[in-house]
């Protein structure tokens, strides 16, 4: 496995994922961190994007997804950002955090985080 990881943190996007029927018509906000494994070798030597991951574009995707996507559970929402993660090409393994900033729980103020890593073997499986 390859031991470089590029980290990514504080995508934020709002959308309609959640099982109550006011999350999915009200919507509710969302911040993702990503840590992908990869081999930066190559870029680290040659200092060419072409080389590297491009980190705009799955801040992009991942924005789309949360903001177009209805899933009852932040579970699905989180394989859904994985997948999309290693479908890019390059990347050996990810971890998603994924926290609903303001669950919609009485007498709570904190935060839900759902925290999966999945490599490409797991969605070949599948």
């Amino acid at each position: 496995m390859t031991q470089d990881c590029l980290h990514i943190q504080g995508i934020r996007a709002y959308g309609y994922t959640g099982f109550l029927p006011e999350e999915q018509r009200l919507g509710q906000w969302f911040e993702v961190s990503l840590s992908l494994w990869l081999d930066l070798s190559i870029a680290g030597a040659s200092d060419r994007l072409a080389d590297t991951y491009d980190y705009s574009d799955i801040v992009q995707s991942i924005q789309t997804l949360i903001q177009t996507s209805k899933f009852a559970l932040i579970e699905k929402l989180a394989e859904a950002i994985a997948q999309l993660a290693l479908s890019g090409g390059g990347v050996d393994q990810v971890r998603v955090q994924l926290v609903k900033v303001a669950p919609p729980i009485a007498n709570f103020d904190g935060r839900i985080v759902i925290d999966l890593t999945r490599s490409i073997a797991d969605f070949q499986d599948r």
